[in-house]
């Protein structure tokens, strides 16, 4: 395991069911923003994940309100998590600000940031 910082808060599945944490983020890593050339996770959109007996529930927010490619990310990322969970998953938007220090270690390199 990495022992690098993260610039996410933790998610409550990190503690409540481990073993799914790494098939999410090579899920969520596929997934890119087309306007940005980054994916998901390196972004760190995904602000949390919680699993219940019935469901799965991912907060997530884009770099942008008006991001013209949010409503597909949400889709997308919906579907992979179904696909990897094999449950269904409700999306929430939250209306936290994003900005470059979310962003993991060393992904605004190549951005000049870091």
């Amino acid at each position: 395991m990495s022992t690098q910082p993260r610039n996410r808060p933790p998610w409550e599945i990190e503690s409540t069911h481990p073993e799914l944490v790494a098939p999410l983020i090579e899920a969520f890593q596929s997934i890119v923003d087309p306007e940005i050339g980054l994916n998901i996770f390196q972004l760190g959109l995904i602000r949390d994940i919680k699993v219940t007996d019935e469901d799965v529930q991912i907060n997530m927010i884009l770099t942008t309100p008006f991001c013209p490619y949010g409503p597909a990310l949400l889709d997308v990322t919906r579907k992979k998590a179904e696909e990897v969970l094999q449950r269904p998953v409700f999306l929430t938007l939250g209306m936290e600000m994003w900005d470059f220090s979310m962003m993991e270690e060393g992904a605004g390199e190549e951005w000049g940031l870091y």
